[in-house]
Order: structure tokens, then sequence, then C-alpha cells
């Protein structure tokens, strides 16, 4: 008798363990039960804004929730990335992270988070050239003549960026050691308000994203004087590189990830990987892209750590090199 009631215990004991040890797996097959968070940490209209809003308009249904996005800017994109860094690694926050607060960022700053180490990567959604702009009116006709105008009064032009450490800052940087020109750099809280202000003459150029930029070269308000990519860029033709516009060897791409908190279940990082690159491949995604000068990825989450990796390793290079300050 009493070997039997040992015999029902330890079998009784062992389902137990089995539910255990099946139930974090069974909750993360319910998942989403509620809308899902995606923090953009830069202001809205920019880059990291449009593409979040075009794919939680996809990825929303193909998960069978909402995807709400909300705007946490500061810091060159560093205050919304550690609110998603402690945040609950449960898959109902997840982060438009970039270049600038994933990989730059690194080199510039002592961040309240580990680039690397406290985020789940999900995908790499695409990369994208920057384009360098100067309002409608302006003297400045083509990158030599800025060029000219720095080296005749070092000092006299300035150039706006989306704030310290983003690649629209680096852009500029790069431009100024290659070409041995000095420019004064007024750094701002997002991509949306420094454009505004070259369209209105209060500061002569800057470098943009493809992404913003291009509805305003468009619309005639900015004139674009060249790309940063190695190649041109399909939607603006017959705008040149900043090689064959007298910059040689210069070349910068910027690019738009996705990432969780660390921790969150691998399952949830899958399917959220999976759906945006279905999202990606969908047509209607794909000319909206292609219009904003964004070349699309899908690259998956391991691939995408690798690359990651490599990017903070090439910046931080070009950071000491440039020797590039906080302004």
């Amino acid at each position: 008798m009493k070997t039997q009631r040992r015999t029902l215990i330890a079998a009784a004991l062992a389902t137990l363990a089995l539910v255990a040890i099946a139930a974090p797996a069974h909750a993360d097959d319910k998942w989403p039960t509620k809308p899902v968070t995606y923090i953009v940490p830069f202001p809205a209209g920019g880059t990291t804004d449009i593409l979040a809003r075009l794919i939680a308009q996809k990825l929303g249904p193909a998960l069978g929730t909402s995807i709400i996005v909300e705007n946490k800017p500061g810091a060159g994109g560093n205050i919304g990335s550690d609110f998603v860094a402690k945040a609950p690694a449960d898959g109902y926050t997840i982060l438009g992270g970039t270049i600038s607060s994933h990989a730059i960022n690194a080199s510039l700053y002592k961040l309240p988070y580990d680039p690397l180490k406290s985020f789940a990567p999900i995908t790499l959604i695409g990369t994208n050239a920057n384009v360098l702009v100067v309002g409608a009116n302006s003297p400045l006709k083509s990158v030599q003549d800025i060029v000219a105008a720095s080296k005749s009064k070092p000092g006299s032009l300035s150039f706006a960026s989306a704030g310290n450490g983003t690649s629209q800052h680096l852009s500029a940087e790069l431009f100024k050691t290659i070409s041995a020109i000095d420019m004064v750099h007024i750094p701002y809280k997002g991509s949306a308000p420094a454009i505004q202000d070259v369209i209105g003459g209060q500061v002569p150029l800057m470098f943009d994203t493809t992404v913003v930029a291009a509805p305003f070269i468009e619309s005639g308000r900015v004139r674009a004087l060249a790309v940063t990519s190695p190649k041109r860029v399909a939607s603006l033709p017959n705008v040149p590189t900043m090689a064959e516009a007298g910059v040689p060897g210069y070349s910068l791409v910027s690019w738009q990830a996705m990432f969780a908190p660390a921790g969150t279940p691998q399952p949830i990082v899958q399917r959220l990987y999976t759906e945006v690159a279905k999202i990606l491949k969908q047509p209607e995604v794909l000319e909206k892209m292609a219009k904003l000068g964004v070349e699309p990825s899908g690259m998956a989450p391991q691939q995408f750590a690798a690359f990651q990796a490599e990017e903070i390793a090439k910046w931080g290079k070009v950071v000491k090199a440039a020797n590039v300050k906080l302004d």
C-alpha cells in the first residue's frame, strides 16, 4: 500500500512539473492578448516614426491585435531606447531602433543601456541614404559651393541635424573630415523641426534621411545637392552621390530596425520577425518604401545581431577618427 501511495505521489509531482515547464510556452502561444506598444525614440515625422506607422498598420491585423505607436524622443534616441530596455520582456513593448540609438551612440554617450545586451534583436527593417539639402533660395548650388564657402571663411556655415549622434550628424562630420572644412553643428530634437529651419532659412543646410527629405525635395521647398550612399538613390536619380559631387571616398548608409527587451521569449521574437518579414515583401509596402528611398531588408534576428555588432565597431572608429563631440 505504501509503495503504491509513493508511486501515485511521484506521478502527481511529475505531472505538476510538466505543467510548470509547459506553462510559459503555452502563455507564448496565446500572445498577444492585448495591444502592443511600438516605441519610437524620436519625434513624430522622422524616419523611424514614418516606418513604424507604416509597419504598425499591417502588423496589428497580422497579430490579431492593435499596435500603438508612441513617441518618446530625446538624447539622440536614448530616452525611448532606455524605456524599452527596462520594459517587461513579455512581447508587449517593441522599439524602433536605429543606427544612432543602437550603434553610433555607443561611442558618444554613457548609455543607460547596452545596445547589444539590453535588447532582443527582431529584424533589420531597411537601409537608406541621407541627402544633403539646402533651402530652395540658398545661394549654395552644389557641394563644392559649400566647400568653397567654408574654406574662405571657416565656421561661417552651420548645419542642422536630427540630434547629437544621429546619422544626420555623422554625415556632416564625415563631410567635414574628408573635405577639411569647419562648420558649426546645430542639433535639433528630431528631423522634422530641423528641416523646417532649413526650409525657413534659419540654418543653411543639413543632411537628412531620404524618407523625411523626399516630399520637401519633390515640392521644391529644399534643393538636394548629393546623397550619402555609394550609389545613386532610385527615388532621386538626378541627385549625385557625395563622391560624384567631389568628395572622394565618402559613403554612409543609415538603417532602421526593430528590437524587444532582452529576455523576450524566443517564440514571440520569432513571430514578430516572421510577420514583419512578410510585411516587407508586400507590393504596397515595397512601393511606399521605394518612394521613401528605403531599401527593405527583413534580416533574421541572429544575422541582424551580428550586423549590429559590426556596426558598433565600425562607427566607433569613425567617431574617434573624426573626433566627434557632443554639442
